[in-house]
This record gives C-alpha cells, structure tokens and sequence, in this order.
C-alpha cells in the first residue's frame, strides 16, 4: 500500500538513500565523460557533495522537515564540487524553499519544491545549458507539478517523475550535438536520475546500512585531506578563538544576525533558515558573540578552538606578519607546478584539478587563512570556477576569481599582476592577459568513441588544443608535435612546455629539440611539471 505524505524520519532515509545509489553508481556517471580522457569526475564530485548534505543531515537531531532539508542544502553548498556539484547544492537550496513550513510532504509539496529548486538552480548558472543536469531537473519538474493534484501516492508519483527524467536524460543527445558525437547522455544528469531512484528505493524499503554509510564519509574526509594537508597556515592570528554553534531558533534572519557580528571578528559563515542557523566566526570575544547569539535561541555543537595555541604548538615562533594588500589561492597538482605558483608568490596551492575537484568549502577555508585586503582565486580548471565563485559570495572579505582554465592560464595571469595597480585594474588586466595564450594538453583515451569526427580507441594518445580534440596517434611526441601545428601561428613567439610525471626529462628534452627546429622564431621553455594524467602542458603565446 502506498503513502499520501512524506514525514521527517522518511525524508532523512530518503536523502540518505539517494546519495548511497549515486556513491554505488558513480564510475557509471565519470565514465559518460564528453571526451575520452581520464579526467570524468561528475559522478565523483555530486556524489561527494551529497555525502556533505547527509552529513548535515544526520546532525539534525529532529524529525523536523524544513531543518533536515536547511541542513542537505547548507552542507551541499559548503561541500560542492564541480559544476554538477554546485548545480545540485542550488536545486537542494530551491528545493529548502519550497518546503519552509512544512510538517509533511504531499505530492503537490514535493512537485512545488522540485521546481523551485530547478528555478534556484537557473538562476544560478549564468549561462544555462539546454542538453544537461539542469534540463533533466527542470523537465521532471515540470512533469511533476502536471500531475501532483491527479497523482496523490507518493511512491507512484516518484515513478512517473523518473520515467519523465530518463526520457529527458534520453534526449540530451538530440539537445548538444556534442554530446550525440560522443555517443553518450549527460553524466550530470544521470547522477540526478540515481539520486531520485535511491531516493524511490527509501520509500519501498531498499535502505541503505550504515556501514556503506560510513565508507561513503571516509571518502569525503580522505578526499578533504588530499586538498587542504599542505596548505600554508599563517602565523599572524589577529582573532584567536575559532568558534562555531548552531542556535535553534523561531522566526530569525540569519542575514540580520550576520550583519550583527560582523564587526567581532573575521572569517565568518552564517547560513540556515529562520529555524536554524550555523554559524562560524574567528573572534576574540565568543563568549559576547554566543550572547547575542542566546538572544535568538538555544545554541549547540558549540566548538571553541584557540588557534593561536595549536599554531605554537605546530610551527616555532616567528615574526607575525602585516596585512597585505594582495594575496592568492590556486588550484594545481604536481611538484613542479605547484612550485612554480609558488615563485609567483601565491600564498595557498588547494591540491586538485583534473578528478579531484575543491569544494567550496576548500576555497573557504583557504580564504580565511590569507591575511590580505584584497585575495584572487585561479581555478585552472572549468569545471571548478563555479565552486570558486560561490566561496567567493559566502566570503565577507574582498575576493576575485579569475576565470583560468587550465594551468597555463593560471600562470600567465600571474606574470599579468602587478603590485602597483588597484584590485579592479588587477582582475581586469589578470582576465585580459590569460585569454592571450593557447592552451595544449596531452593525455591519453580511456574509451572507445567519435569527436569531432576522429575516431578514437582507448589507449590513444590524444592531443587537446583549448578545449578541442586536434591530434589522435599512438605516440606521445607525434602527437604533442602534430597538436602544436594546430595552435601555433606566425605571430607567436614563446612555448612553454609543462611535462608530466610519466615524462622523463630526457624525453622532453628531445621533443624540445624537434620543436625548436620545426619553430625556429619561437623561444621554446621547458619545466617539470609533475602533473599526472597529462603527458605535456604547453602554453603558447
């Protein structure tokens, strides 16, 4: 017998399974990757920022729907990762919205909030996509508030808002010739499929343990690691105490509280709804920040650490440092890369990039450490720009992305800085300079597929030129050589070239060789990278 309305303790079960059947499915979503190369992280990264939802949620420790569906949205947004990930953390946002108030959920509730939620996430893109994530939510949406008033069983309803999403996830070919190219659906949208099957599963009883919960939460704590464990933490503390608490509460703004503390301290987070709210600030007075707090409610999970205290105890006394004007996070993998960011003075390097995207919370945490009026963001990597400008909205302090997407962008936008010129001038010259270059990369197919009407077998040697396949062989310098015919003009003058860990330097010494007979007006540069998955970077302006 089937159910007309959804309580609290379901909705927990039904997050919860949702998430555990795209864990269970996820290489299926990286494998439905455009390109053919060892980079497919869509399943990964919307798996990875549901889990930050369930972990939120299993905090909640009420059966109350619109705290369980504040906490999924507020701990996907801190725990997005790529596109996909930021998308999904603003449908589970519109989809907190359409719920305010709610004691249970009918099909009319759910169907309202499955749109809201589509809406939220468009609104969010700037500039959305016909053919992905955000045409499967949108349609099913649609669908769902066509028949929510006829269809009141839940479980029915579920079945036939899928059937609608899979015949949109089936079409997403017909909608991105590159796509049909490819021979392959849109993994973001298939990773929704699986969420909304788990979360169906929930409601005929295919639960998932707690043990494969457990192995899903080692998996965002492991990944969590890799990014932040050699991030440089600085020793000028002006606000001591770390504090974080959430305050129960009825009828507050969390934006009014905000504004509120703002002048206690820095590094500062407040998000939730009227209900709840979590908040955390370094400060130096938490105990004058958790009263005004106890003017709005009840507070818990109230943590309070000295950081002042574990820094002496991890890194020997040195001469605290001034505020600067200007500071820099970026995104990189490889011993040699991140070195040279380093030379260029960047302040943080977040481990990642290609299958191993930041989530916002990573550029967070990032941002609070950097003593510095004015910090850039360098993503070098489309697919982490997104997560980058939400860290960038949370931020109370003065933060820039600039657009990279790739590492030889970053580092070109970097030789673009300069000290003397306002922020603005900066990001502007920055965005300007780093559009200047063309990118190369060479990598590797990990599957059989058709693009741009090269036919490619897994184990190809395939050369990228700024986003486009331009040279498929089965040798990594023809094919490097044959990629820079495609991307270098007349009017260059300088290539640079970036070589992989699985490159020795003899090797890239030769092809340095060849380039330099085949470009005799070009200077041509060569560095250790140390990057994995992509034989050669090269950087040609």
């Amino acid at each position: 017998m089937g159910t007309n309305e959804i309580t609290g303790s379901m909705l927990k079960e039904m997050i919860i399974s949702g998430a555990h059947a795209l864990e269970k499915n996820k290489d299926i979503v990286d494998d439905l990757n455009v390109f053919p190369v060892p980079d497919g992280d869509t399943g990964t990264n919307m798996s990875l920022t549901m889990q930050s939802a369930v972990k939120e949620v299993q905090a909640v420790k009420n059966d109350d729907i619109e705290e369980i569906v504040e906490a999924a949205a507020n701990g996907s947004l801190m725990g997005a990762r790529g596109n996909s990930g930021v998308i999904l953390s603003q449908l589970l946002r519109g989809f907190a919205k359409g719920v305010k108030g709610k004691e249970t959920l009918n099909t009319e509730d759910l169907a309202n909030a499955l749109k809201l939620g589509s809406d939220t996430a468009y609104k969010a893109v700037m500039k959305p996509v016909e053919g992905t994530i955000l045409t499967v939510a949108r349609e099913s949406a649609e669908y769902a508030v066509k028949i929510a008033k006829k269809e009141t069983d839940i479980e029915e309803f579920l079945e036939k808002v899928i059937y609608q999403g899979e015949n949109t996830l089936k079409r997403t070919p017909d909608m991105l010739a590159v796509l049909k190219e490819a021979g392959v659906v849109d993994s973001g949208g298939k990773g929704l499929i699986y969420i909304y099957l788990g979360i169906l599963g929930a409601l005929k009883g295919e639960i998932p343990s707690s043990e494969d919960f457990n192995i899903m939460q080692k998996s965002v704590e492991h990944v969590h690691e890799m990014n932040v464990k050699d991030m440089h933490v600085s020793g000028d503390i002006e606000f001591a105490y770390c504090t974080e608490f959430i305050i129960n509460t009825e009828g507050a703004d969390p934006e009014a509280f905000r504004d509120k503390i703002q002048h206690q301290g820095d590094s500062m987070l407040v998000v939730g709804n009227e209900n709840l709210i979590k908040v955390h600030l370094h400060t130096n007075n938490p105990g004058e920040v958790m009263e005004e707090a106890m003017v709005l409610g009840e507070l818990s999970d109230i943590k309070i650490d000295n950081m002042r205290v574990q820094f002496k105890d991890k890194h020997p006394a040195k001469v605290p440092e001034k505020e600067k004007d200007f500071g820099f996070i970026t995104v990189s993998i490889g011993e040699g890369i991140e070195k040279i960011f380093k030379d260029f003075n960047v302040d943080y390097v977040i481990k990642g990039g290609q299958t191993m995207n930041p989530s916002t919370e990573d550029f967070m945490k990032a941002i609070e450490e950097i003593n510095a009026k004015n910090i850039y963001i360098l993503p070098n990597n489309s697919n982490i720009i997104m997560a980058a400008n939400q860290a960038k909205d949370l931020a109370t302090k003065n933060v820039m992305v600039i657009p990279t997407k790739t590492i030889p962008q970053g580092i070109t936008a970097m030789i673009g800085f300069n000290p003397s010129n306002s922020p603005e001038e900066n990001l502007q010259e920055m965005t300007a300079i780093m559009e200047d270059i063309e990118t190369g990369q060479v990598t590797y197919a990990v599957r059989d597929t058709v693009v741009n009407d090269k036919k490619i077998k897994k184990g190809n040697i395939l050369g990228i030129g700024n986003g486009k396949i331009e040279a498929v062989g089965r040798n990594v310098e023809k094919v490097s050589l044959e990629l820079l015919e495609n991307i270098v003009s007349e009017d260059h003058e300088i290539i640079t070239m970036f070589y992989g860990e699985d490159i020795d330097e003899k090797s890239a010494t030769k092809l340095q060789g060849k380039i330099e007979k085949k470009y005799p007006d070009c200077e041509v540069e060569v560095y250790y990278g140390g990057q994995p998955l992509y034989y050669y970077l090269f950087s040609v302006e």
